[in-house]
């Protein structure tokens, strides 16, 4: 396995919650108005320092969508999931973007968005 470079952004910044691998910046942000199994979620048009896992169909609110799992290259923190194919085609704007879960990342939050984290990290303990 070859090394892993971390690319290093500035600005305002998403990171990982557990080793703060830079993730995404906040002028990528395309919609706060997501929400995962674990609470508030973001979409965001571009994310780094991230793997894949395996594409898979889900169900999601929207319609069925191909999606696969996004890591933290870091810690291999499940930050989140990218959209590869939606299926449906007013959902197609979400093709190749991310979504990033609220309690598994910090950065600049809105201070609603902050409360939503926190009652995310309480359900989950």
């Amino acid at each position: 396995m070859g090394r892993v470079f971390i690319v290093d952004l500035e600005g305002k910044v998403y990171s990982c919650i557990h080793c703060k691998t830079n993730l995404t910046k906040d002028q990528d942000i395309m919609s706060k108005s997501f929400k995962s199994r674990g609470g508030q979620a973001y979409l965001f048009s571009e994310v780094v320092n991230v793997s894949t896992g395996n594409k898979e169909d889900r169900m999601m609110i929207t319609g069925i969508h191909s999606v696969t799992n996004i890591f933290c290259v870091g810690c291999g923190l499940n930050v989140g999931w990218k959209y590869v194919t939606a299926h449906d085609v007013s959902q197609k704007y979400k093709e190749g973007k991310s979504v990033l879960e609220l309690y598994k990342i910090v950065g600049p939050h809105d201070s609603n968005d902050l409360v939503c984290q926190q009652v995310s990290q309480l359900m989950i303990q």
